[in-house]
Formats: structure tokens, sequence, C-alpha cells
């Protein structure tokens, strides 16, 4: 069922849920960038956030991330109240981020990137490695420049390293942001076919996407956001048919 926003301003609460956003409201200074925005995300589960620009969308993955702080709400991970904590914090109870803008280090090697994204089971030893392994695999551009300073990179390259990142940290839920901007359509193709890869084991992911269609494709869920409000959500196949999300975000006449 696609529900409208006057409807989901409290979901209810569900045991079943890894993340719970409930009503929370963003304020940057004087301006404030969401008013009342809930959101549930499952175990295993996509749930795709979309929306233009400025629609909130970004600060809304911000949020539970702890890079940015409600002044009104509440986020739970597991039911534990997550809200106020440092990201250090909320990321040690099993997150990843794929930033927008990939935000690599630079001056590291692409292996020493990758590695990075592992230190949180740094002594699962073979583990690490056979996963390398597997990203190595699903990108051959960055087996050929493994010990190539990643700041050197493309931008597509860069957004590889930064999920192949999050891919060693086996985090339980991956948050993305915007993982397709910029990219040209090889790049997003290869991106892409690893988050497809990741459903099909049974990654939950919470994603940030202004490319409705491929969004839509992947995701189970998604909600749409103009101007800081959930103005509709439901599953992605009811979404990708909804007369307005066509027009709005799939380039429908």
């Amino acid at each position: 069922m696609l529900i409208l926003a006057d409807h989901i301003t409290q979901l209810p609460a569900s045991p079943a849920s890894l993340l719970e956003i409930d009503a929370i409201d963003v304020h940057y200074g004087a301006v404030q960038a969401l008013f009342g925005v809930s959101l549930r995300v499952r175990p295993g589960e996509v749930v795709a956030v979309l929306g233009g620009n400025a629609s909130g969308k970004s600060t809304t993955l911000k949020s539970v991330l702890g890079l940015v702080k409600p002044t009104r709400g509440r986020i739970a991970l597991d039911g534990q109240a997550v809200h106020g904590k440092p990201p250090a914090d909320i990321i040690d109870l099993g997150l990843a981020s794929v930033p927008e803008g990939r935000r690599v280090f630079a001056e590291m090697s692409v292996q020493e990137n990758l590695l990075m994204g592992a230190y949180p089971r740094r002594h699962e030893k073979e583990a690490i490695a056979a996963d390398l392994a597997l990203v190595f695999e699903a990108f051959p551009r960055l087996a050929e420049r493994r010990r190539q300073a990643a700041g050197t990179l493309s931008g597509g390259e860069q957004q590889m390293l930064a999920l192949g990142r999050a891919w060693l940290r086996r985090a339980r839920m991956v948050c993305i942001d915007e993982p397709s901007m910029g990219l040209s359509p090889r790049y997003v193709d290869a991106v892409y076919e690893v988050l497809f890869r990741w459903k099909a084991e049974g990654q939950t992911i919470l994603l940030v996407e202004q490319n409705a269609r491929i969004a839509l494709e992947l995701a189970d869920r998604a909600y749409v956001l103009q101007h800081g409000h959930v103005v509709l959500h439901g599953s992605a196949q009811q979404l990708a048919q909804d007369p307005g999300v066509q027009k709005a975000y799939l380039g429908a006449a």
C-alpha cells in the first residue's frame, strides 16, 4: 500500500526493525531541514530514500550516522536509542558508510584503504584475505591499482573503492549516499552490480539516491522526501508505478 505523509508522522514500533527513525526534526542553525521524518529498515531489506536536491535525503542518512543531531524525535538500532551518540559509537554497533564524495584516504594505497574497512575485524586474517579477493574479483580495476595512491583514481574507481571498503567491514547495515552521482553509465552499472549482489546475499542497505529508476529496481521499499517531509512511501514496485513518482523522478510525460 502507498502511504501518504499525513499518515506516517509516527510509524508503529516493530521489534523486527533493525533501524527505526521516529518523527525526527533536524535544523542547521535557524533553517529546518527535516520535519517529522519517520522510516523503518528491517534486517536483510534494501530501503531507498528518494528525492530531488535539498529534499532532506542526505540529512536523513547523516542523522542515522550521528553526523547531524536531531532536535526532536528518536533514532534506534535494535531498539537501542542512538540519536545524540558520537558517530564512532554508532558505527561500532555494526554500520558501514559509503559517503557522498567517496572520502577515500588519498595518500594511502587502494589496498590500504580497503583494509581500513576491515580494521574492526582485523584479527580475522583469513576471512579478510578472502573478502579482499572477492572485492578484487568484483572490481578488477582496483586489483590492477592495488598499490596505487587512492587519490589518483578516477571518480568511478574511487566509488568502487568506497564500496569495497564497506564490503570489508561486513557490517550489519550499509548506509550509502548517492552512489551513482557523477559516474558514467559504465561505472554506475559496475557499482549497482555489486549492490544487487549484496541484496542477494541478504545485506541490509539504506540507500540515498537521486537516480530513482535504478534505486527502485534495487530496493524492497522506498520513501520519497520533498522539502524535508516524507510525502510518500511503499513498496518499490508500487512507487515505480505511481504516476506522481513517474512524472517527478522517472521521466514520464
